[in-house]
């Protein structure tokens, strides 16, 4: 299944994660297995979290980027409209 993904951007053009494991670059094209990384001041979400149309209103895209993604083994969750409506968090995933 097809879903929507906001990275960080960086200036080199690399994708990177929002808020967990930041440091780390997301290849394109390849499929990335969620890891558990436990970070200070944020709950332990071993999970992709997409959605499924590119709209996160609670989220800034200030050099951040919409990609398309290809989710497996996943679940979905109904969240406000203030939050992007349904998310699909993942096991694994591939940036398109």
């Amino acid at each position: 299944m097809t879903a929507w993904k906001l990275f960080k951007r960086r200036k080199n053009g690399s994708l990177g994660s929002l808020f967990i494991n930041r440091k780390a670059v997301l290849p394109v094209g390849e499929w990335l297995v969620a890891e558990s990384h436990p970070t200070k001041g944020f709950k332990l979400r071993p999970f992709w979290h997409c959605m499924s149309q590119p709209e996160a209103p609670h989220l800034s895209k200030k050099g951040r980027v919409w990609r398309e993604v290809m989710v497996e083994d996943y679940s979905e969750f109904e969240r406000p409209k203030s939050q992007g409506g349904k998310w699909l968090i993942s096991r694994r995933i591939k940036i398109l």
